[in-house]
């Protein structure tokens, strides 16, 4: 149910129950998911914020064991341990030809339809067909995903600290390595420091980044972000919050990540950029929400503003690439995790993740 009042545990927007799960078809993988992270983008489904055709089978951040192969898979085993990655690459379009699948044209159409990559829906409740949602479907003890969207990775590691690399730190990280190519000694803020933006700021500190500014308005976030590496925090409610990181940084940051989502938290990470600095924005806002900034300070100043889309990412190079980085003590994500829990308690947890007191619960299997 789209658009349930909060609280989500009295109003139990997600309802846990039995469905039909179809076997896989031609490119696809049967998965027994083992974790599955809680993620604003379920959320937004949840509140209405992010039309989704619906029914749906939520979840998209998570970790299993292959159980099935449908026909034409030939790369994966049963047994092997994945990830699942949001976006599914056809590895045929434009922008997956062009290195770029975070931005798979045939993955965006099917992730908007509620479908797997080939189209069909593998979900049904009696006589109802039952939408997939970003291609995962997740918040399931099994589910049926495309090939595409599936990576294989280290079966040493835990499923609660592998699901964490589907979503949060793949869209954080990548935002921070990828989509700007930080280098070493830059000045960097993040704005919003849930599971994304402590992602990015682990990551502008594995790129050593020499200036790494939090800014939230929660404090039990900004004392975790200075445990994780920021060398100095900012809580937005401060009226003054633009001055002391203008003044902290001699003009502005080079790199400023908005990661919350927020048109008002865009427009911060926006005045505190520094001349010919650049803006990032991964936070997935309202569909109606509009940025109005100067037209003449984006030419004068030369700033530059970007999105970045599941972290700028090759999921089949990244995800393993930041899961070596977290397992070398680079990247430590298991700080990332809040809380584990069970399936029949997700209304509640989605209470706590929208008062901003979570920064990533993992429901496990």
């Amino acid at each position: 149910m789209s658009g349930a009042p909060r609280p989500y545990a009295a109003s139990r927007p997600l309802v846990v129950a039995d469905v039909t799960l179809d076997p896989p078809g031609r490119d696809e993988v049967l998965v027994a998911v083992r974790a599955a992270g809680l993620c604003h983008s379920d959320l937004s489904v949840i509140d209405g914020n992010r039309p989704r055709p619906l029914p749906m089978v939520l979840g998209h951040e998570c970790a299993g064991v292959v159980e099935a192969l449908g026909p034409g898979v030939t790369d994966l085993r049963v047994g092997d341990h994945v990830v699942a990655a949001f976006v599914p690459s056809c590895r045929h379009c434009e922008p997956c030809a062009h290195g770029r699948p975070a931005l798979c044209e045939p993955g965006a159409a099917s992730n908007t339809a509620g479908t797997l990559l080939g189209g069909a829906r593998r979900l049904h409740r009696g006589e109802q067909q039952l939408n997939h949602h970003l291609g995962v479907s997740a918040f399931a003890e099994h589910a049926v995903m495309s090939r595409r969207s599936l990576v294989r990775v280290d079966a040493a590691l835990p499923f609660e600290h592998a699901a964490l690399f589907g979503c949060a730190v793949t869209t954080g990280v990548g935002a921070v390595v990828n989509t700007v190519h930080t280098p070493p000694g830059a000045r960097i803020a993040v704005v919003g420091l849930g599971g994304v933006g402590l992602a990015a700021l682990l990551g502008a500190r594995a790129a050593e980044a020499a200036v790494r500014i939090a800014v939230d308005l929660s404090e039990d976030k900004l004392m975790l972000a200075r445990e994780l590496g920021a060398t100095d925090v900012c809580n937005a409610a401060d009226p003054r919050a633009v001055e002391f990181v203008r003044e902290l940084t001699h003009g502005g940051v080079d790199f400023a990540f908005e990661m919350a989502g927020s048109t008002r938290a865009l427009e911060f990470a926006y005045r505190i950029t520094r001349r010919g600095g650049t803006t990032v924005t991964a936070g997935l806002a309202p569909p109606q929400s509009m940025l109005s900034i100067p037209h003449l300070g984006l030419v004068a100043e030369e700033r530059t503003l970007k999105g970045s889309y599941l972290g700028s990412a090759d999921p089949e190079r990244d995800i393993p690439r930041f899961i070596e980085w977290f397992q070398g003590g680079r990247l430590p994500v298991d700080r990332l995790l809040s809380s584990r829990l069970a399936l029949d308690d997700i209304n509640a947890a989605f209470d706590t993740l929208a008062d901003g007191r979570a920064v990533r619960q993992v429901v496990l299997f």
